[in-house]
């Protein structure tokens, strides 16, 4: 009996692990190591909204935050709406997580969890939390482009990632970046190892919840809109 989608995903990862070197003010974030739980309600979530062997749509963020999927490892979900909108409590921590704000929106517009998960699957080139020390000795959150040794230490991973995040079975004719500095990044890496036809751009959820809140409603019917034109 062929594998899921669901199982595929759960065990890429239970597999995932970054070995490789890293700046010396960068550290990674593995919550799938760090927290047991994350796990379990990880397995959850993918057993629940993706249980078929359907080809999806790709959506690709940058990397996890401390506050999202490198609590709940399911992108862009908080532990607030990982229980109030996909139903799946998390004990351990209680996490909320401004751009899983927006792409919850969002969803409940494009028609509820279930339609959309049926058609889209979420996840990063580097799916795992990258956090950087500041001169003050504190920790905050950083993306794989913040500086550019720093991308270029993790450039051969996130393009076997992403080779992994197609063989799980997306379609590779169009793919949605979100955030526009992403998109310089992903087209670099697509530009070397050939991977999608189409790279459609949306603006990053952080940026609309931080900046653009007061027009949030015309970004959600932008999202909708390009997601819907290549779904029907």
């Amino acid at each position: 009996m062929p594998k899921t989608i669901a199982h595929k995903i759960i065990e890429f990862n239970q597999n995932l692990h970054f070995a490789g070197k890293l700046p010396n003010e960068f550290r990674v974030i593995n919550p799938y190591i760090d927290n047991p739980e994350t796990l379990l309600v990880m397995e959850k979530f993918y057993h629940t909204y993706y249980n078929d062997s359907n080809q999806r749509k790709f959506m690709v963020g940058i990397n996890p935050s401390r506050h999202g999927a490198g609590v709940t490892g399911v992108p862009f979900t908080d532990t607030k709406r990982l229980e109030a909108v996909c139903g799946i409590p998390m004990k351990t921590a209680h996490t909320h997580e401004i751009s899983s704000v927006f792409i919850y929106d969002m969803i409940a517009d494009y028609g509820g969890v279930k339609k959309f998960y049926q058609k889209f699957y979420i996840n990063s080139p580097f799916p795992l939390a990258i956090v950087r020390q500041k001169s003050n000795g504190n920790w905050v959150n950083a993306n794989y482009y913040d500086d550019a040794s720093l991308f270029k230490d993790l450039k051969d991973f996130m393009i076997t990632t992403l080779k992994n995040h197609i063989a799980l079975g997306l379609d590779t004719k169009e793919v949605f970046v979100l955030g526009k500095k992403n998109a310089i990044f992903i087209d670099k890496l697509n530009q070397e190892a050939e991977l999608f036809n189409q790279l459609t751009v949306l603006e990053h959820p952080r940026y609309i919840q931080q900046y653009k809140s007061k027009e949030k409603q015309l970004y959600i019917d932008k999202y909708i809109l390009a997601l819907e034109q290549e779904s029907l």
